[in-house]
């Protein structure tokens, strides 16, 4: 029987789990992540958010899409797999981290830089993000775009609000900047991407008193962007619109994610089979949404994709999936390994 290993990898204060069922490529693995955001406010929960609740044919539950029954699909998949195949080629794996609700720094990320740093690469992964939109299997995530943000504080003079001669007011010297930024065209995205979008997400400025004009504004914005622009290339025009103004500021900067992609390749075609297999749905691919933790392992795999059940409640109060999803789930993940394992 193939050899099976089972680490703990914990990181400061994250728990992260890297199991593998044997030893040859090609290497399979399935990623998560157990943690999940708060549950909101109990009352208003029809159930308690922590216990599943099934009703009217649905499950409830905080993490019942986002992505507890992935975990709990894959993990049974990879078991019925493995039971049904003893020797079966390559290998299997599971990166289950509790660290991606939250600042995502000890997780997937530390587990990924210890796999490289001694060689173990893997082949295909898939991430169990519920990226269905309206039914379970129209949509498969073969990417997603990158996310970097920018505080700008701008500095102007302090002063009475009945003597503006005597202040300079930042908030007013930051406005036709801000409006150039937002209408800006940063690329034109492409074949997989939508074009790069630049969103302003917070202004703070003032004492909060009606007659004081502000000594400075804070300006947050994020960019999330595609493979058709770099980084470094949007930062360098952002730094050009501004200096272009020539107020006093300075600007920080922070790069979370960059954008991944996996064409269509092994990965993609024995996932569309499966999903039609099981669904009878021919799902599209997409890149839309926000950042995952398949940011981190495209470092060390050349294929990663995202599939999970419909994703309408992720987040909200009683979040919720349809009771036969995660079976659904389970069936389209062993053939997935199936169609990459198994011989024809």
């Amino acid at each position: 029987m193939s050899s099976a290993t089972l680490e703990h990898m914990r990181c400061a204060d994250v728990s992260n789990l890297w199991a593998r069922h044997g030893q040859a490529r090609p290497l399979i693995c399935f990623a998560g992540h157990t943690d999940v955001v708060p549950s909101g406010p109990l009352e208003q929960w029809l159930s308690d958010p922590f216990e599943p609740s099934l009703r009217e044919g649905k499950l409830y539950g905080r993490g019942a899409a986002d992505m507890k029954s992935s975990i709990a699909a894959f993990v049974c998949a990879a078991e019925e797999f493995v039971a049904a195949h003893p020797q079966h080629p390559g290998s299997i794996a599971l990166l289950l981290t509790s660290d991606e609700e939250g600042p995502a720094v000890d997780g997937t990320l530390r587990v990924v830089e210890k796999l490289k740093a001694r060689g173990e690469l893997l082949d295909y992964c898939i991430v169990g993000e519920p990226t269905s939109v309206d039914a379970l299997g129209d949509t498969i995530k073969n990417g997603r775009r990158g996310s970097l943000s920018g505080t700008l504080v701008l500095k102007g003079k302090q002063g009475h609000i009945a003597y503006p001669h005597l202040a300079r007011n930042p908030i007013h010297l930051a406005a036709p900047a801000m409006a150039e930024l937002t209408a800006t065209k940063w690329d034109s995205g492409n074949a997989f991407f939508p074009a790069t979008a630049l969103q302003i997400s917070n202004i703070h400025g003032g004492t909060g008193a009606a007659n004081i004009i502000p000594g400075s504004v804070e300006i947050q914005f994020n960019f999330r962007y595609s493979t058709a622009s770099k980084p470094d290339e949007l930062q360098s025009r952002v730094h050009a619109i501004f200096e272009r103004y020539g107020f006093d500021y300075e600007l920080r900067w922070l790069h979370t994610a960059a954008p991944f992609l996996t064409p269509e390749g092994e990965l993609i075609d024995a996932m569309r089979s499966a999903v039609r297999a099981v669904t009878g749905i021919d799902p599209q691919l997409s890149t839309s949404g926000g950042t995952s933790d398949g940011r981190f392992v495209i470092d060390i795999c050349p294929q990663v994709a995202e599939f999970g059940p419909v994703n309408a409640t992720i987040h909200q109060l009683n979040e919720h999936i349809e009771a036969d999803a995660p079976d659904a789930l389970k069936s389209i993940y062993r053939q997935v390994l199936e169609r990459l394992l198994l011989p024809a």
